[in-house]
Parts: structure tokens; C-alpha cells; sequence
């Protein structure tokens, strides 16, 4: 849509509506009009009006914005109209280097984006778009503020060169930052350290404002060269501590010169904070450098002289204070430890004197608790590391670390312990609250811990004595202050932690006897707290203390509790003479009474309970633990009473979120493993454990029967769903499933119908049921293979069906629903549904065909019900939403695989949906969805190349399946350029893509082929002419081999030769393509 009724003065004002504007509805038709701009004709002259007239810097942004995005287009602009842009912005920021910096880093953008997209095109025999450097260089002999724009150029063409753009091939993006590197990277960073090099020679003026944005624009520069993704790994950068540099070989020569690191070291030590701290960045880098980029003499002179630089940090420690820097160094010390050995570190000269400085760093880190939280995490991971690699040490020097590690566990402990009293006295917030950092944090102690364990161990049973004397005082005086009782309880919340953490490091660390004696020690300190607190309960509880109890059981659970026990632990000895625990079976006699405890008197303190369950859980999975646990009375209490009288958690209250029932499903699937152990085939026992379940379905049904409370009924509805769901999933033999089919099947399933019509708006009442559905048709270990004389599997399809059909008719009767809500109230329920459709085609417990023999119309209703939903979701939520499009696809490979003739008689309009699903999924980055799509898409080319074959030879027994096959030709026919993208697609990723999953598909892409013999002969002739002459003969050798012994056939034999066929093919190509050709710019991608 042209917009030549526009002037500047509407431009602009649109431009503040859209970038400063406090007005919402202003903003959205801001940005509807702009977007309009983008597309419209004549995009270019206003772009060009608002850089030259435009009187503010947000009509110069909007500018930049439209540029990046017309000259990122799929399909490109002419070359020669892309360097009249790139041209036309180099002289315009070059004519007005005092613009907003914004906007010059928006237009810097532009030229970056041009040049990496047009990095190999040619013009007269010139790689056209390569001289950006030669550009900046005139840059950097202009003025200062031209100097700074030139480092910004090179700083955004080596980041833009490393970002990859998902929407593009991966490989077009990776030969493109191959190639950059090995042209131009290098000389970029050797330009940076120069530039570096000649500021450090000259006295600094830091209250100079342009010197300083020079020397961190430099510096940014030299960061993102050596962030550079240089082998193609895109590492997570979640994993920073794990992170290796691959330097290339070529730049040995920059990091074997001693002036590369001192350059950065002087760097840190002249600059302020916020500049010290890229040269931290980059020193960071620089130690992360690969191994093997030296041999040993010089490896090992590199690290003496990065370890000479942290000494020099930490001899001048005064700009540590600044919690940029702080992170950077801990970063820079977690890396030295990551890439060189303890060996090689206690080889070099300074380390004594080094240890003792990190050592003291540490310490008083770990004193400053409240001081940059999350560096911690990096001086714990060097000191576990160390600590770790001991005993692997061979070197006859002393590491040190027997000294100091004990030193580093005593700090974190007591600095714990003391800042509770701070945080209580001054309303901090408390570390503990924050439960993912401190099991982090624990996880990494615990290593560290168990080097001179018996320094640690000492001092934890001290500091547990004195404060639970302390703590059985306060709680026994008359004068009960409350936050002196606070202090403790959080005191003896971090030991319980801690003392859990030490026992967890047994598994870590090389241990003795003497060891597990003091584990036994301390053990019985805090089962004693344990039976402390429980003799309490209800009148006094802490949710901190208990949460730590939990984590201490969990580890004691894995250490000395388990099928690979060792009965002779001296871990009881200690434990038989205090509290009479002898062996495992006394502990979880132990563990069972605590659990049932806390879920008589915790059922309103969902963290507990949640914790507590999943401790259940886990001590249910190991069938030798079963059969010793439910000799246990708790355990026979729990399966004999688990009632909301006994567990409140279980009940229906206002007051309790409709979330926290979702642990009900925890407990009862653990609560069903138990019952399993001795269950057999004894169904009145199967009865008295579903009585507390019948009694509560009973009254729903009545309540439904008359005028009921619907609040009420809702919640109870639900927690009986995800009890359900929790038995069912536990009930994994045949017997035992057809007990709870026969309960629920005549009397309960007619009462989950009824919610789900009544209650369809509300997902959290449909979920849970649509959920207990799924499962049921769940056939885990054939557990539905019921009986010949039968029919529960085919009675189960028919609830299930009813189910989904009322489900999909009320759900499309919503209409539109918002971005925010289309998830929640509609998708996840389809996808539940799909789920549970895919687990019943898929489960070979109902015979399909019998549906249309006898006239039963679910079969047909539950497809329409499906294809109804479908048709109400976009193709881009179908890939957006993760869980709806792992249960769509893999159900469409059901229908495909068994259901052709469901197909074959879809819509015309239908059949396209389904096609251009697939063609879209095929390029998913979820392998589960894009092997799906290859192997629906190999069974409708099976099914077609049969039919296709059949019509050659016509005989009447084939007549019905002819039509249907007929149907799907005639549509293919009529549509020859679905399958046509399709082949596109599988060979783009076969040739030019990190393929994934192969084998996948290789069998559709036979099929393909064989049908579109002549598209694909076009295809192989298209990408052998755009590639170089020189390559055309080796090209199409690699097209002959792959053809190569292949028959006209889709025989399992022909297929599997095909394959191989196809994997020497991809080999081939990669290795022909490889070689720096002049490749046009759009020819590494057949879609195009």
C-alpha cells in the first residue's frame, strides 16, 4: 500500500507515537502504518526523506529500522541497488558523525546485514561486498568521533557475521562465518589490539568522554572477535563455566606473544570500572583459550603468565569492589581450572603464593554473603574442580588444597549461619528462599567438603550441638521470643543443609570407614532434631527447617539407602547406640514415619508437601525398596486410610489453590506402586483401596443429581482426576488395570462427560480429566491388551471419543480468544486430546474396522471432531506451542500409517491443511516433529506409488481402493507444487543443512523422486549450474551415485539401498560445496 498521501510532519509524529509515545492505542496504529511503510513501493525515497529532513532521531531510527528490514528479505534486492544503500549510508554517517548513538549503531546494522548477506556475490570478477574493511580504514583516519565509527563498523559486522538467522539455511550462514574468518577476522582483532596498544602509550585522559567511548567501543571489538563462534559449535551460552575457545591455528603468533595478555592486564589496572571490566571479558577469553592451540612448553608458559596477572589483580584488589569486575574475575578464575590441569596449575612458579591469595579472595567472599550472589557460584565450581581432580595429581609439589579447602568450607558455613540473624534483624531477603542457587551452591560444596573431612565434620558437630541446646532453651523457657527462636530455626535450617551436603559427598569423593563413622555422627543429630520438631507439631513448625530436613533425607537416601547398600556401613554404628537404627530397613521405617507426619500436619504448606511427596516417589521406584517398605505400619496406615481426615492435603478447601492439588497425582502414584507389591489378583483389596475415591465419587454423583454447590463439586471433581491420573499411571499389568477400568468405567466415567460439558471454559477443571483420559488409553506394558471375549477396549474408545467430541464442539464455540489466552483455554486442551487420540490409534487394542461394520459412529466422530479442532489452528501455533505440535504430529503419522481412506476422503481444503502442515514441519528445528513429517509423508507416497502401480494392472477386487487412491492422485494432480516443495525441502536439508535425522528422511525423498522424476531432474540441473563450472562434473557424479543401483520401487530392500545411496551423496556434496567458490548469494537455498 503506497503511502504518497504522507508528509514528513505525519512521518514524524508516527515516529514518536511508535518509539516514545505514552498513548498504547497511538503506539499499535503507530506501528500499523510504519509496518505499512515497509511494504509499500516507494519505501526507499522515505527512508531517504527522514535520514536528510527528518528533525528528530527517532524519524532517523525509523529509517534504519525499514533499511534492515528490506535488505533482509528472503528474496533479495538487486546487487546494485543494496550498494547504492550500503554506499549512501557510509557517506551519510560519514557527512554527520555526531548523530544519536542509537541511530548510528541501527544504521551500522544495515551495512553489516548487507554485507554478510552479499559476502559472496560477485561483480566483474570482485567479491563486491568485501571491502567494508578498506572502507573503515578511512574511518580511522578521520576525527575522533569518525575513529569510534569505524570501531563500531567492524564491532557490528563481526557480531552480525556470528548471529545466526534460523530463518535461512544453516550451512548458507556457516560457509558465510567460515569465510569471514578466515579473510578477515584476524586482521580485525590484530587492528583492535594495535589501536589498544597506541592508547596505553599515551598518557590516559579518563575524563575524557570521547577517549572513553573509543577505548570500550575497541574493546567491545576485541570481545566479540574472540566470542566468536568459530567452529560452528553455537554453544549454549547457559553452560558459560564449560565454555572452550576454539582459537584457530593461524593466531598462535597473536596469543603466543606475552604482550597480548599484559596488554589487557595494564588495560585492567589503568582503566575505571565500567571499561576494567571488558578487558576482564576479554582476559576471560583469553584463558579459555583451547589446549591444544600449544604444545606443552608453551602452554604452560602462557598459564604462568595468566596466573602472574591474577596475582597482580589480587595484590591491587581495589577495583574488585565494583560488582561488574567482581563477576568477571570469578569468571576468570573458573575458566583457569576449566582449561588447565591442577598438575600443569601447581607446575607454575607463583602457585603457592597464588593459592593462598584465591584461597583469601574466597573466604572473604563468602563473608559478603550479601555482595554479588551469583558470582559465588564460580569461585565454588574452581574450588570443586580442584578438589575434584586431586587424586589424579602426580606432581610431587604440594597442591595446597588440604589446607585450604577445609578453610573454604568453614567460610561458607559460619557466613552462612551468621546471616540469618542480619537478615531477620534487617528484612532482607533470605538466601534460603532461594532454593535453585542454594542446592547449586550445596552441590558444588559438597566436593569440597569431604578434602580433610574430618576438620569439617568437627566443626559441624560443634556449631549443631551448641545451636540445638540454644534452640531446645528458647523452646522450653517461659519468655518465648519469638525472633531469638527465628535466629535458631534458620541456624539449624543451613546445618541440617549443610549436614546433608557433607553426607551427599560421600558419592563424590573417595571415602573410609572412619568417614562413615562421622556421617553416622552426624546423622543422628539431626534424626534426634527431627523426632525434636515432630514432638511439636501442630503448635510450633518452621517451613525452613523442614524443607532442609527433606534434603537431608534425600541424601541420606542416596548415599546409605538402596539396592546397592552396603549392609556393613559404619554409618550405623554410631546411629544403633544413640536412636537403635541398625540398618536401612530402620531408616525407612524412620523416613515412612516423617513422611506420614508431614502430610498429616503440613497439608497447608504446599512446599512441604510437594517436597515430601517427591520423597515418596522416589523411594517408591526400586522394587527391592518396595518390597521392604510395605512391611513398614506407616506405609500400611497410609494405604489403608489415605483420607482427608488423615491427610488434610487431600481435601476440598476454598482457601487451598486449585495448583496445589496437582501433587495428589505424586501421591497416588506412589501410594499405587506400594499397593502393587503384593496386590495380585485380589480385587477386594483393589476395592478397599478405591473406597475413599468411591465415597467421594458417590457424592458428586449426587451432588449433580440435585441442586448442587458448584465450587464444591469442581474441586472435588478435580482431585479425584489426578488421583486417578496417579493410579493409573502406577497400574502397569493387565489384572491390575482391568480392576480399575471395571471400577470406573460404568459408574464415574458418565460423571467426567458431564464435567467436561458443563465446565469446558474452565481449562483448570478440563485439563485434569482430559489428562486422566490420556492415560487411560495410555497401553503401557500391553496393559489394555484385554481378553478376546472382551470388549473393554473397544468401550474405553467410545468414552474416550464422546469425550473429545464434547470437548472440541464446546471448545470451538468460544470463538477468537486473545494471544494470551488461546494457549490456556483452547490449545492445550486440543493437545491433550491428540494425545490421548494417538495413544488409542497407536495402541493395538481396538479393531477400528469393526466400527464401520457394525454401524458405530465414534470412530467417524472423534476424526470429524479432530479435523474440526485442527482446522480451527493456525499453521504457526501448530509449530509455536511445543506440546501441540509433539502430540499433532506424531498422531497424523497414525493416521497415515493405518488410516489412508480417512485421508484420501478429506476436503480438498482439508487435505491441503494436512500436506502444508507436514511441508512446514519438515524444516522444524524438534526432530520429533520433523521425523514425523518425514514418515507421514513417506506413508502417503507409499500409499500413492502402490495405487499409481495397481492402476497399471486394474483388477475388480481393487476397485474401492482404487477410488480412494484415485481421489488423492486427482488432488496431487491438481496440486503437482506440494510435492514439488516438499522434495525441495528434503533435498535443501540433505545438501545444506545440519541433518539430524537422515535416515528419516531418506525414505520419504525416494518416493519423491520416483514420482517427480522430471522436477527432479530441474533440481539437480538448478544447483549444478549455480555453482562454478569447475564443480559441475563432481556435482553431477554425486546426482549419478546416489540414483545409483536404485529400481523404480519402494521395496524395503530398494529403500535401505536408497539410504546408504543418499548418506555417500551428502558426504559428497558437502565436500564439493565446501571449496570458496563464487556462489551467487541465492542458491544455497533450493527452497528459493
Amino acid at each position: 500500500m503506497a503511502l504518497h498521501f504522507q508528509s514528513l510532519n505525519e512521518l514524524e509524529v508516527l515516529c514518536n507515537h511508535l518509539y516514545i509515545g505514552t498513548d498504547l492505542s497511538q503506539r499499535i496504529q503507530a506501528e500499523k502504518v510504519l509496518l505499512e511503510l515497509i511494504d509499500s513501493p516507494d519505501c526507499l525515497s522515505k527512508c531517504q526523506l527522514l535520514l536528510e529532513q527528518g528533525t528528530s532521531s527517532y524519524s532517523q531510527l525509523l529509517a534504519a529500522t525499514c533499511l534492515s528490514k528490506l535488505v533482509s528479505r528472503v528474496m533479495p534486492l538487486p546487487i546494485e541497488q543494496r550498494i547504492d544503500i550500503r554506499n549512501y549510508i557510509l557517506n551519510y554517517i560519514a557527512s554527520q558523525p555526531k548523530l544519536a548513538p542509537f541511530v548510528i549503531q541501527a544504521l551500522v546494522q544495515v551495512i553489516a546485514k548487507i554485507t554478510k548477506l552479499g559476502w559472496f556475490e560477485v561483480q566483474k570478477d570482485e567479491f563486491i561486498f568485501r571491502d567494508i574493511i578498506a572502507d573503515v580504514k578511512k574511518f580511522l583516519q578521520g576525527t575522533m568521533d569518525h575513529y569510534i565509527i569505524g570501531v563500531i563498523i567492524l564491532s557490528e559486522l563481526t557480531q552480525e557475521m556470528n548471529l545466526v538467522d534460523y530463518s535461512r539455511p544453516s550451512a548458507k550462514h556457516r560457509k558465510i562465518a567460515t569465510s569471514f574468518r578466515d579473510t578477515s577476522l584476524k586482521d580485525i582483532l590484530v587492528l583492535a589490539c594495535s589501536l589498544l596498544k597506541e592508547v596505553l602509550a599515551k598518557p590516559l585522559n579518563l575524563q575524557d568522554q570521547v577517549e572513553q567511548n573509543l577505548i570500550m567501543q575497541v574493546l567491545k571489538l576485541v570481545l566479540n572477535c574472540l566470542n566468536f563462534d568459530f567452529i560452528g559449535s553455537s554453544a549454549d551460552e547457559s553452560a558459560d563455566d564449560l565454555c572452550t575457545v576454539q582459537i584457530p591455528t593461524t593466531w598462535r603468533t597473536i596469543f603466543l606473544e606475552s604482550e597480548t595478555l599484559d596488554l589487557f592486564f595494564n588495560l585492567y589496572h589503568a582503566l575505571p570500572p565500567l571499561l576494567s571490566q571488558l578487558a576482564l571479558s576479554c582476559l576471560v577469553q583469553f584463558a579459555s583459550a583451547r589446549r591444544s592451540l600449544f604444545s606443552s612448553p608453551e602452554r604452560a608458559r602462557y598459564l604462568g603468565d595468566l596466573v602472574k596477572g591474577v596475582k597482580r589483580i589480587l595484590e591491587n584488589p581495589q577495583c574488585l569492589a565494583e560488582p561488574g569486575n567482581y563477576h568477571e574475575f570469578c569468571r576468570f578464575l573458573a575458566r583457569l581450572k576449566t582449561n588447565y590441569q591442577l598438575g600443569e596449575l601447581i607446575m607454575v612458579k607463583e602457585y603457592p603464593e597464588v593459592i593462598r591469595l584465591i584461597a583469601n579472595f574466597t573466604i572473604t567472599s563468602l563473608q559478603h554473603w550479601e555482595f554479588a550472589p551469583n558470582s559465588v557460584h564460580y569461585l565454588l565450581t574452581l574450588w570443586q574442580r580442584m578438589v575434584a581432580s586431586v587424586p589424579f595429581v602426580k606432581s610431587t609439589e604440594p597442591h595446597l588444597l588440604d589446607t585450604y579447602a577445609p578453610e573454604i568450607t568453614k567460610a561458607y558455613i559460619t557466613s552462612r549461619l551468621e546471616s540469618v540473624a542480619i537478615v531477620i534483624r534487617d528484612g532482607l531477603e533470605d538466601p534460603l528462599d532461594d532454593s535453585a542457587t542454594v542446592f547449586q551452591q550445596l552441590e558444588q560444596l559438597c566436593t569440597v567438603s569431604r578434602c580433610e573431612y574430618e576438620k569439617t565434620c568437627a566443626l559441624l558437630i560443634q556449631l549443631f550441638d551448641q545451636n540445638a541446646q540454644n534452640y531446645q532453651k528458647l523452646i522450653q523457657s517461659s519468655a518465648r521470643r519469638s525472633v531469638d527462636i527465628s535466629v535458631q530455626e534458620g541456624r539449624l535450617a543451613w546445618l541440617v543443609y549443610l549436614v546433608g551436603t557433607v553426607i551427599g559427598g560421600r558419592l563424590t569423593y573417595t571415602s573410609t570407614d572412619e568417614h562413615d563413622a562421622m556421617d553416622g555422627e552426624l546423622s543422628c543429630r539431626v534424626f534426634q532434631l527431627i523426632s525434636l520438631l515432630d514432638s511439636q507439631l501442630p503448635q510450633y513448625s518452621n517451613e525452613k527447617i523442614e524443607l532442609a530436613i527433606l534434603w537431608f533425607l534425600d541424601q541420606f537416601r542416596k548415599t546409605y539407602v538402596g539396592d546397592q547398600l552396603q549392609r556393613t556401613s559404619k554409618v550405623y554404628a554410631r546411629m544403633s547406640e544413640v536412636l537403635g537404627i541398625t540398618d536401612d530397613n530402620h531408616v525407612l521405617e524412620t523416613f515412612m514415619t516423617k513422611i506420614v507426619t508431614n502430610l498429616k500436619y503440613w497439608g497447608r504448606c504446599e512446599p512441604v508437601i510437594v517436597r515430601t511427596l517427591q520423597f515418596l516417589n522416589d523411594l517408591s521406584v526400586g522394587y527391592i525398596l518396595l518390597k521392604k517398605l510395605v512391611k513398614i505400619e506407616a506405609v500400611k496406615f497410609m494405604l489403608q486410610n489415605h483420607t482427608s481426615e488423615h491427610f488434610p492435603f487431600l481435601g476440598v478447601n476454598e482457601d487451598y489453590n486449585l495448583s496445589d492439588l496437582r501433587c495428589r497425582t505424586t501421591f497416588y502414584t506412589a501410594l499405587t506402586r506400594l499397593l502393587m507389591v503384593d496386590l495380585g489378583e485380589d480385587e477386594d483389596e483393589f476395592e478397599n483401596f478405591m473406597l475413599p475415591l468411591t465415597v467421594s465419587f458417590e457424592s458428586v454423583a449426587q451432588i449433580f443429581n440435585n441442586d448442587f454447590k458448584q465450587e464444591e463439586t469442581k474441586r472435588m471433581l478435580i482431585g479425584l482426576a489426578r488421583d486417578l491420573r496417579g493410579i493409573a499411571f502406577a497400574l502397569n499389568t493387565k489384572t491390575s488395570y482391568t480392576m480399575l477400568f471395571d471400577w470406573i468405567y460404568s459408574a464415574y466415567l458418565p460423571i467426567l462427560q458431564k464435567a467436561i460439558e458443563r465446565w469446558y471454559q474452565e481449562p483448570e477443571c478440563t485439563t485434569p480429566i482430559l489428562k486422566l483420559m490420556a492415560e487411560l488409553m495410555q497401553n503401557r506394558s500391553q496393559r489394555l491388551n484385554f481378553d478376546v471375549s472382551s470388549p473393554n477396549g473397544i468401550l474405553l474408545f467410545r468414552e474416550a471419543s464422546k469425550m473429545i467430541c464434547t470437548y472440541g464442539n464446546q471448545i470451538l464455540s468460544l470463538g477468537s480468544l486473545s494471544k494470551d489466552q488461546i494457549y490456556p483455554m483452547k490449545l492445550k486442551g486440543i493437545s491433550i486430546c491428540y494425545s490421548a487420540l494417538k495413544s488409542a490409534l497407536c495402541g493395538n487394542y481396538v479393531s477400528f474396522g469393526v466400527f464401520k461394520l457394525y454401524g458405530d459412529n465414534h470412530f467417524d466422530n472423534v476424526l470429524q471432531a479432530f479435523v474440526k479442532m485442527l482446522l480451527s489452528v493456525s499453521h504457526s501455533d501448530l509449530l509455536q506451542y511445543r506440546k501441540l505440535s509433539q502430540s499433532y504430529y506424531p498422531l497424523l503419522e497414525c493416521l497415515t500409517q493405518d488410516h489412508m481412506s480417512f485421508i484420501t476422503n478429506l476436503e480438498p481444503r482439508v487435505l491441503m491443511y494436512f500436506l502444508t502442515s507436514i511441508s512446514e514441519g519438515l524444516t522444524a528445528l524438534d526432530t520429533i516433529v520433523s521425523s514425523s513429517c518425514c514418515t507421514s509423508l513417506d506413508y502417503i507416497m507409499t500409499y500413492l506409488f502402490k495405487h499409481i502401480a495397481k492402476e497399471g494392472r486394474k483388477p475388480l477386487r481393487h476397485q474401492e481402493v482404487s477410488q480412494d487412491g484415485q481421489r488423492l492422485l486427482h488432488f496431487m494432480q491438481q496440486n503437482p507444487d506440494v510435492l514439488q516443495q516438499m522434495m525441495s525441502a528434503l533435498l535443501n536439508i540433505i545438501v545444506f543443512e545440519d541433518c539430524r535425522n537422515q535416515w528419516s528422511v531418506s525414505r520419504p525423498l525416494l518416493g519423491l523422486i520416483l514420482l517427480n522424476e522430471e522436477y527432479f531432474s530441474e533440481l539437480r540441473e538448478s544447483l549444478i549450474n549455480s555453482q562454478p563450472i569447475g564443480k559441475h562434473e563432481v556435482l553431477a557424479q554425486c546426482f549419478r551415485n546416489l540414483m545409483e543401483g536404485v529400481e523404480q520401487n519402494l521395496l524395503i530392500k530398494n529403500r535401505d539401498r536408497f539410504t546408504q545411496n543418499l548418506s555417500v551423496f551428502r558426504r559428497d556434496m558437502v565436500e564439493a560445496l565446501r571449496s570458496d567458490g563464487s556462489t551467487e548469494s541465492g542458491v544455497l537455498d533450493m527452497m528459493s
